[in-house]
């Protein structure tokens, strides 16, 4: 199917876009067809990467996604500009290099729950692919500081967008096949998915929904950091119940022990033997209260 050139350019809003650009309608084409003849291909090599993924503890859940054959064209017509003075001015698409030069044709999106999980799923990533390209894109003011120790490119995107991308390379036959992983938090997903929706709803986002937009961002921000603070104080929570029932079992194996000298070992009547044992038993069976909230402040 042959894509009708002015109402693609308007649909997408290139048409001023392309004024100075030279474009052969022919080979946009003909790169359209190829694409969809490999989609199918992509498709099967997406899952599969995703299949990995899921296998990893830290991961929530996991997208995959090959792309949309009009937005590949699309992509190709704003990226001609970059590449030009990339490659220099003779420089053009072709079906024997937009594979190589769209890098998110194959797309993988892993959502994690805590912050601080993004750490273990790197690791995973660099272990299993051969990874050629990472990117962390932040926002202003973000704590870039792992990023830097590990030696990532970092990105700050005005609009406030935050996921680290991975380029991996491998071969499921003899052609090379680039795929993008992106790796973010669930409060980074939703921001993601609603900026994404309005900045390809409009040619410009009005200044009203970018003003909302930038503060949702914030409130996604301050989520994130919440969601992190919560899971610390679990963490502490859990370590200290773990150490009420070490003391509660110390306890009652000393008061146990005690019992059986009553039983076996002390020469006392039997009235003043049982009342002992009764208060003893009391003790084992009631509940030493202890003040969470006071120790969690502590911690």
């Amino acid at each position: 199917m042959r894509i009708n050139k002015k109402e693609f350019l308007q649909k997408h809003h290139l048409t001023d876009k392309i004024k100075d650009i030279d474009i052969d309608w022919n080979v946009i084409n003909d790169i359209h067809d190829d694409f969809n003849e490999y989609k199918k291909n992509y498709e099967s090599q997406a899952e599969f990467i995703a299949t990995i993924l899921r296998t990893h503890e830290n991961i929530h859940s996991v997208k995959s996604r090959v792309k949309n054959p009009d937005r590949l064209i699309e992509k190709i017509i704003r990226k001609i500009p970059s590449r030009k003075n990339k490659y220099g001015k003779n420089f053009s698409f072709s079906v024997d290099n937009y594979k190589e030069e769209i890098t998110d044709l194959i797309g993988i999106r892993a959502i994690h729950i805590f912050k601080e999980d993004w750490e273990e799923i790197h690791k995973f990533i660099m272990k299993t692919w051969k990874v050629i390209e990472i990117t962390a894109n932040v926002r202003d003011g973000d704590d870039t500081e792992k990023f830097k120790e590990l030696g990532i490119e970092i990105n700050s995107r005005k609009s406030g967008y935050r996921s680290v991308h991975y380029l991996i390379e491998f071969f499921p036959t003899n052609q090379r096949v680039i795929a993008e992983i992106q790796v973010r938090t669930i409060f980074e997903e939703g921001y993601g998915e609603i900026d994404h929706k309005l900045r390809y709803s409009h040619k410009e986002i009005p200044e009203v929904l970018a003003l909302n937009l930038l503060l949702f961002n914030r409130i996604a921000g301050s989520s994130d950091e919440m969601a992190s603070l919560i899971n610390l104080l679990n963490k502490n929570w859990s370590q200290m119940e773990g150490k009420y029932d070490e003391v509660i079992k110390s306890k009652n194996n000393q008061i146990l022990k005690i019992k059986d000298k009553i039983l076996y070992n002390i020469n006392i009547d039997e009235k003043e033997k049982n009342d002992l044992i009764s208060s003893i038993d009391k003790i084992v069976k009631d509940d030493i209260p202890v003040d969470f909230g006071k120790n969690m402040i502590q911690t």
